[in-house]
């Protein structure tokens, strides 16, 4: 048996309309990321036999904005976005030039995308055991989807940062993962 993953990313906040990277702030969604998270589900007509979230306020926002009332809603910590620590806030482009080394070595006072990927391997261990044969959705952020490259799709944290569709601007209404 496996668990059919489906990711989403959150909609769009108002950290992101100003080019900056929120971490672990707690931001919330802009006019956009309201509307982005309604529409999702004509964009994504998917049955999910629960929906999980980050418990940042814009994953749970998305994730009630697009699939309360049609399935569970339950919040995890461990699918917070990654902590940029001394960089949570700060300018996209400063937190971007730092993201290769932070992949073992951390951002200053915050963690490293290994720590990210520990995070999401204890979480789709719990999932495995509770949820095998059913479809999940995770609603969440980068860092949690990159590491699901790496786990689930086999990538080097390199490849997975290289061949990240928001480099290339191909936003999706969901991505599938596959839980063996």
């Amino acid at each position: 048996m496996s668990v059919k993953i489906t990711y989403f990313v959150h909609g769009t906040t108002t950290d992101n309309e100003v080019g900056v990277a929120s971490g672990w702030s707690d931001v919330d969604l802009s006019d956009m990321g309201v509307q982005q998270s309604k529409d999702l589900p004509k964009l994504n007509t998917e049955k999910f036999d629960v929906v999980f979230c980050s418990d940042l306020k814009r994953a749970v926002h998305s994730a009630e904005l697009s699939f309360k009332d049609k399935f569970p809603i339950i919040q995890d910590a461990r699918l917070r976005e990654c902590n940029y620590g001394d960089l949570n806030g700060k300018n996209s482009k400063i937190v971007e030039e730092r993201e290769i080394d932070a992949i073992a070595n951390g951002f200053p006072n915050g963690e490293s995308y290994q720590d990210v990927e520990k995070r999401m391997r204890d979480f789709l261990e719990e999932v495995k055991k509770k949820y095998d044969g059913k479809h999940i959705a995770i609603v969440a952020h980068k860092g949690p989807q990159l590491a699901l490259d790496v786990i689930l799709g086999g990538m080097t944290w390199l490849e997975a940062f290289d061949k990240d569709w928001r480099k290339f601007g191909k936003w999706q209404p969901g991505w599938e993962y596959n839980l063996e």
